[in-house]
Formats: C-alpha cells, structure tokens, sequence
C-alpha cells in the first residue's frame, strides 16, 4: 500500500511538472491571425508563420514544425521547408461555420526542441457562391372564387447560406392582373406576401401560374425562383344550359325496347357539386308517355321502354327538366320532339312456280327453265321489288307482262364439258330504306349430249418391236379419251382392215375393244418385214356415235437369230472344208488361204470375228480376225509336220453372239510336188480374182449410185423448203475401221451407215444419232432397201 501511494505521488509530480511546462511554453508563444476567402484552392499561401514567428527556418525540420489542432485543422498545412502556412483542400465556409457571421479557425502550430505551442487564428472570408433557394420548387394556393380583393396570403421565403451583402435582397412577381407581391420585414428576415388585387372567376379561368423571383446583393447577383399555382376554387354561381331549347328527332316504328332515342345534354359552368346535373321529365306529362319512354337520370338518354307504333302516335313531345346539385340547387328545361317513321319491315318473298333441275346441254337460247314469282307485303316504294340474278352464268331473267313475275331463259349455248353445275342465286331487292334484300339459290345440272369424238393421246403412234416376238403376246396398248360421260364416253377399239396387201399386216393383229391391248397373231421378222403401219379406230358409245382413228408405225427391230454362213471353204459335200498346198519353202506372212462368211442380220449382230479354235502349231499360222485371211507365221522347218489342221471360229457380236466353224486342212509339200499343182492353183486363182474383180465393180457402181442419190435428195430438199433440211449426225463410236454394211431406207426416211465399232444399241434404236444419215423424202412412200456386204479381197 505504501509502495503504491509512493508511484501515485510520483506521477503526479510529473504531470504537475508537464503542465507547468507548457503553461510557460504557451505563455511565451504569440498569438498569430490570418485571413483566406472561402473556395480558395489547394495550395493556396495563408502566410508565413514561421517567419511571424521569428522561427530559423533551416531548423523547421529538425525541429519538427507542424500543426497540431483538430480535424478541421486539416483544412490547413504548414511546410517545413520555408514555414509558409497553406491550404490543404478547398474550404466551403458555410459547410465550416454552419451560416455563423464570423466563421474562424484556431490552428496550434508546435516545434520541439525546445516545445513551443502557437496558436494562428484565421477567417475564413464569404463569397457569393450559393444563390438563393426555396424550401419547395413548387407551391399551389388555392382561392376561392368569391374572395374579396386585399386578401393576403403568405409565400415561402427564400433562403441563402451566404452573410451580407451576398444574401437575399430583393423578391419579385411575375406580372398579372390578379395577384400583387407585398413584403414585410420580420426582424432579420424578409417575408413575401400575395396579395389580391382583381376578383377572381373559376368558369372564366380555374388557375392561375405565378412566378417569385428571389435575388441576393452579391456581384454578379444570383437567383432563385418559386413557381405559384393558384387554383381558384368554385362555388354555385352557374345554372345548367341545355345545348338546344328544342330537340327534334326521328324513331322508327317497331324498335326494340332499350334502343336509344336521343341523348339531352346540359352544362354547368360550375364545378364539384355544383356541375353535377340530374335529368327528369317534367311535370304534366302524360302515363302514356311514361310508359313509352324512359329518361337517364344521369346522362339524359331517352330510350324506348315500350311499343312505338306509327299509327297509334306519330310524334312525342316530351318536356325535360336539368338540376345541378349545389345549395339551392339551379335548374332549366328543354323540350323534346320525337317523329315516329313507318319503316320497311317486311322481306321480299321469292317463290319458284316451276323449275327444272336438268337442262340439256344442246338447249337453245332462250329456253324457260323456271317462273318466278317475287311478292313483298309492304306498300309503296318498300313494296316495289327488283329481281336480279349472280353474273357470268349462261342464264337470265326477262320480266313478265305481269308485275313481279319473271322467266329464267337460258342466255347462250350451254357446254356441259366446260361446266356441268350451275348454283344460280335470285336477289330480290325493295326500294325501302334500307332496302330489305332474299336470296334463293337454285341449283341446275347440264345434261350431257354426244358432241365429243374420242381422242388419242398420242396421233400418230411410233412402235417398236423386237422381232421374233411371241404369236399371241400383247405387244402394245392404245388408249383413247371422250370428254363426254356415260356411256358417250364408254369406247371401244377396232382395227382398221387394209386391203390384204403384202405390207398389210393388219390382219396379224388383234384387239381388246375394252381396253386397247393390242396382239401379234405372228412373230415378225426383221430381215423379212421392217416396218408397217396399221390404224385403230375409236368409237364411243353414243346416240350418234363418234370415233376417231389413230395411225400406229411399227418398226421392227433386229435380233442375233441369224448364225454365220461359211462361204469359202466350202467342200463338194457342202460342208465348210478345205485343204490349201503350200511349198515348204515359203517365207513368214504367206497368204495360206481366206475364210470368207456372211451374216443376214445387221449392225453388230451381223458384224464378224475370225479366230482359231484349233490350231496343230501355234507358232507357224496367224488368223485375222476381221478379213479372216490366213497366213504363215514364219518359215517351215524339216521338223515341222506335212499336215497342219486349222479350225476357224466364225463369230458375230450380237448380245448372245452366234457361230459357225471352217476347217483348213494346210498340206506343205517339196516345191516339185507343189509344181506340178500350180496350173490347177493358177486357174483356180485366176477364176476367184476375176470373180473378186467383178464384185469390186459391182459394189463400186452400188456405192457410187447411193452417193449421188443422197446428194440428189439433199439438193431437191434445200430447193423446196427448209422445213426439211438434211441431218448429218457424227459418228461418236467410229474407230477408222471399214464400215461392214450399208443400209439405204427410203420409206421411212431413214439411211443408215453402220460401222463395225457401233453398240447394239445405235442399230436398232431409230432416234440414235451415231452412223446415221437422215434425209426426209416427200415424193415416195415405198421402202426401198439396198443391202451390200463388203468383203475384202484375198491377198495371195
């Protein structure tokens, strides 16, 4: 307890002795004051307090010069490098001093060593930088319309943080005949008033928009402005007015309760209360009228309660009487002319007398399909009726003798084809207001008469058929159309007979009437007929009947049914045999001997191929295989055996190729033995190269007769018409080998040049372009065919 009564002595001591310390440092420091304007930047000299002071300024920061005061005193700064005193941030002095007159700040400036205190005061200096303001933007008075002149009404005043000369100095009022501003002085402040200086009336103008300026003593001055509505609040100086004194209006008879006959409106200038306006009948009305009529209290809407009949009553006259709802209550009347009208309420009425539903397609113009009768219960204008029927139909009415009754005649011919229904619609119209319209729809179907020949789908029609087609199969089917119905359009299908002639082939076929299917009674071939042409006749069924016939081209296409016939070697029993001698001395590439074959078909079905089937030595014999000519291969050795047997293997190129074989019995003898055959060799050779002369002429002359007649028929065609120029058509398929058949059609316009490299496909398809030649000839209709095979000669 001693111990720590002793430490509190002790401390004690030493803050007695602390604060007499800095009683003695404050009573040695000097008391400093300054003054900087408000807004001043950052930055900105208050002065040198250091300086003031006395202070080394060499020794301010070893000394540590500083500020010491409170928060605010962080407005300020002191540096300790010159002890200049500056401002830290911007200073708002109405923020500072909260609007007091004098607005200053005490700073304590200290330096160590020893410690001194300092204090500088400084005033902070107001500027005009607030303009005044009003608590509101916005205030509304309201007035009513009967206060006298002279009454005063207080305004918010207006309020500006600055002191002086910059505060409030003056208000202002927006110019008006109305209103007038007084000011009064309450102490320190200014107060606005408003005074009235005109009656006011709400109905001439409810509100009134005043502008108070508020303007301070600064330079250059500020403002600030109070927008003042002043709403004049009404009382029952106005009665109601009906729009009219006199309302006329018109009814129709028959209307149904709740139609709406007029609508009365009165205004009341007044408003609120006051302008609320009840409707009512007025006294002395009669039940009758009450009971007719009805009348909204509120919107003064007349509308049909009961009956309206024209010949009952033809005009009403009701009194209306309007109250607003002020204190005592203003009132006014109107009167009410109501014109009951008879209106058109009776339909027109169609009735069909007779009527025909079918009409026939061959009826003429003018034929009656139905009367009618129109009738309408009304009288005068509203009971006068006019009859029209739809447009664009073959129909029409023509008016009878007799009011309102009419003929529905057919207008033009009628096409049952074209259309076979027809939906007339009869509009009857009276000449009421509104016209009152009935409709009545007739319906008319068109019968169907026998004016329709059959029709092919295709005149005439190109057939082509494969040869060897099956005796009894069907090959084609005909089919034919008639516009018409039942049974004139049933059809049935005929042959047209010819005349037995060898190209009549109609007597071949057969048809279904039914349906048009066609049957070959005979298979045809090709390398004996190539084309024909028959007719099918059409026939409907009708009352009279109608046909029509179509013209059917056949053409006959080729088939590989024909094998090769071996022409050379032949032997004397009529087999393809032979035996050639040949010396042993002969040198490689001697001609041996030549198989010669033909083909009656055409195209690449009639197109040969040679090659050995069997051969004894394969190294001593060659075959080629387009000429057929056989030939030695190299020389004959002592080795090589007398007799060499050679088996020639004829072939064509049809899809299933065919064949035929020769047989070459090659003898090699010793030159002398051969010597003594040479004579008969010789006249054998002499005999087949004349033979071969004679053919190389004759297919020269044939080959030279077709080009001049080609060139012939190419020049009478481009004489007469261009219609019918010459096609040269390439050859995509041509190889340069020599063509092996020539074909020349002159019935059905066709010449043809077929190579040994073409498809099947190019012979037998007529509408193929490769190798073909087409020339149209008009001055012939007979088939002509001119037929050569070429075979090379034999080389020796």
């Amino acid at each position: 307890m001693a111990n720590a009564g002793q430490r509190r002595g002790g401390l004690w001591r030493i803050a007695l002795c602390f604060s007499l310390l800095l009683c003695f440092a404050e009573r040695i420091s000097a008391q400093i004051r300054y003054s900087v304007p408000e807004e001043a930047k950052k930055g900105t000299a208050v002065g040198n307090v250091a300086k003031e002071l006395g202070l080394d300024v060499s020794s301010l920061v070893q000394r540590r010069f500083r500020v010491v005061s409170g928060s605010k005193d962080a407005l300020f700064q002191v540096n300790q490098n010159n002890g200049v005193l500056f401002v830290e941030k911007q200073i708002d002095r109405e923020t500072l001093c909260d609007g007091n007159d004098a607005c200053l700040v005490n700073l304590k400036i200290a330096v160590d060593n020893p410690l001194e205190i300092h204090h500088v005061g400084i005033e902070i200096t107001d500027l005009n930088d607030h303009a005044p303001t009003f608590a509101d933007k916005d205030t509304i008075l309201e007035i009513t319309e009967n206060t006298l002149p002279g009454a005063r009404f207080q305004l918010q005043k207006a309020h500006d943080p600055d002191l002086g000369i910059n505060t409030v100095r003056l208000y202002k009022l927006s110019r008006n005949e109305h209103f007038d501003l007084e000011i009064r002085d309450r102490g320190e402040d200014k107060l606005p008033f408003l005074v009235l200086q005109k009656p006011l009336d709400r109905e001439r103008k409810a509100q009134h928009t005043l502008v108070l300026t508020a303007t301070d003593g600064g330079s250059p001055p500020r403002k600030g402005t109070l927008n003042i509505t002043v709403s004049v609040l009404d009382i029952n100086d106005n009665r109601p007015v009906f729009s009219q004194d006199v309302y006329s209006t018109t009814l129709n008879e028959n209307v149904a309760a709740g139609t709406t006959v007029i609508q009365v409106s009165a205004t009341d200038l007044d408003e609120g209360t006051n302008s609320e306006i009840t409707y009512s009948f007025g006294s002395g009305m009669t039940a009758k009228i009450l009971d007719t009529f009805n009348l909204g209290s509120a919107t003064g809407e007349i509308v049909v309660k009961g009956e309206v009949d024209f010949e009952k009553n033809s005009v009403y006259k009701l009194d209306i009487q309007s109250s607003d709802n002020g204190q005592p209550p203003a009132t006014s009347d109107c009167r009410v002319i109501v014109k009951v009208q008879d209106v058109n309420d009776n339909q027109p009425d169609i009735e069909v007398m007779s009527l025909s539903n079918v009409v026939s397609e061959d009826s003429k113009p003018g034929t009656v399909i139905s009367l009618i009768s129109v009738t309408d219960e009304d009288s005068g204008l509203n009971g006068k009726v006019q009859c029209t029927i739809s447009e664009n139909v073959p129909f029409e009415l023509k008016p009878s003798v007799q009011d309102n009754m009419y003929s529905l005649v057919t207008k033009e011919r009628l096409d049952r084809e074209s259309q076979s229904h027809y939906d007339i619609t009869i509009t009857a119209v009276d000449f009421g207001q509104p016209a009152l319209t009935t409709f009545k729809t007739l319906n008319i179907d068109i019968s169907d008469v026998n004016d329709n020949s059959p029709e092919f789908h295709q005149n005439p029609i190109e057939l082509y058929l494969f040869e060897n087609n099956a005796a009894g199969a069907s090959i084609f089917s005909v089919s034919a159309f008639d516009k018409d119905v039942n049974e004139n359009a049933d059809i049935k299908y005929n042959i047209i007979r010819g005349d037995g002639s060898k190209t009549d082939m109609s007597s071949f076929l057969n048809i279904n009437p039914d349906n048009g299917h066609i049957h070959a009674l005979k298979s045809f071939d090709y390398e004996t007929l190539k084309k024909f042409t028959f007719h099918v006749l059409a026939t409907d069924s009708g009352s009279p009947s109608l046909s029509a016939n179509a013209t059917i081209n056949v053409y006959i296409l080729d088939q590989n049914d024909n094998p090769p016939v071996i022409l050379s070697p032949v032997s004397a029993n009529g087999s393809a045999e032979g035996v050639e001698e040949i010396p042993r001395n002969v040198n490689g590439g001697h001609l041996v001997a030549k198989v010669r074959a033909y083909d009656a078909d055409t195209g690449y079905n009639g197109w040969l191929l040679f090659s050995l089937h069997e051969v004894t030595d394969h190294t001593l014999f060659s075959l080629d295989r387009y000429t057929g000519q056989i030939r030695t291969m190299r020389a004959f050795t002592e080795t090589d055996e007398a007799e060499h047997k050679l088996v020639i293997l004829v072939k064509d190129n049809g899809n299933v190729s065919l064949s035929a074989t020769a047989t070459v019995i090659v003898k090699v003898v010793e030159p002398k033995e051969a010597f003594a055959a040479s004579d008969l060799t010789t006249a054998v050779n002499d005999e087949e190269d004349n033979v071969t002369f004679y053919l190389i002429i004759t297919l020269g002359s044939v080959s030279v007769l077709f080009v001049i007649s080609i060139i012939v028929l190419i020049a009478m065609q481009c004489s007469k018409s261009t219609d019918y120029s010459s096609k040269y058509l390439q050859d995509t398929n041509y190889d340069g080998t020599l063509c092996h058949s020539i074909q020349y059609r002159s019935g059905d316009k066709r010449y043809m040049l077929v190579g040994p490299r073409m498809s099947i496909g190019s012979t037998i398809v007529p509408s193929s372009n490769a190798n073909t030649l087409v020339v149209p000839d008009r001055r012939s209709r007979t088939s002509v065919e001119v037929r050569a095979a070429f075979i090379n000669n034999c080389e020796r």
